[in-house]
């Protein structure tokens, strides 16, 4: 006797309801659960100048170092960093990821945010941006290699 047998129509809705439950899961098995790496691409070597102010030759003159670019799922991070007297003085985002009005209004969103808390924290220990996650890497990567340039 045939497994479809035609006298037992509910078999046949539970076997073909199986057979679909169990493509699903087949195809979803096949999509990749790891998230994407951020991936360092663009100038192996940050870039690093120097600006002093009045007393010229002094170890208080501003010097201004840019971070690696790193490559995120979204567009490229690259951040840039003032560093007067072994202080962050400032953070300014390079590139960064500004393709269409989504992520216009994301890194509107997220760039201050990011700059305000690596400048409290003097480091780039932040805290990732609520809905900015893959710019939150990029920016913490960034600063990180303009830090480690910098030697802080």
């Amino acid at each position: 006797m045939h497994a479809l047998n035609k006298n037992r129509p509910l078999r046949r809705i539970v076997l073909a309801s199986a057979a679909t439950v169990s493509g699903m899961v087949l195809l979803l098995s096949l999509k990749p659960h790891t998230s994407p790496t951020l991936a360092t691409a663009g100038t192996k070597s940050p870039t690093m100048s120097s600006s002093s102010g009045p007393g010229a030759g002094s170890s208080s003159g501003t010097k201004s170092v840019t971070g690696d670019t790193v490559q995120t799922r979204w567009g490229p991070v690259r951040v840039r960093v003032a560093i007067e007297s072994g202080k962050l003085t400032d953070v300014t985002a390079v590139s960064y990821p500004q393709d269409n009005p989504r992520d216009q209004e994301i890194n509107n969103y997220a760039l201050p945010q990011l700059r305000r808390e690596a400048l409290a924290a003097q480091s780039a220990q932040i805290d990732t941006v609520s809905g900015a996650t893959y710019t939150s890497e990029g920016y913490r990567q960034s600063l990180q290699s303009a830090l480690d340039s910098a030697g802080l």
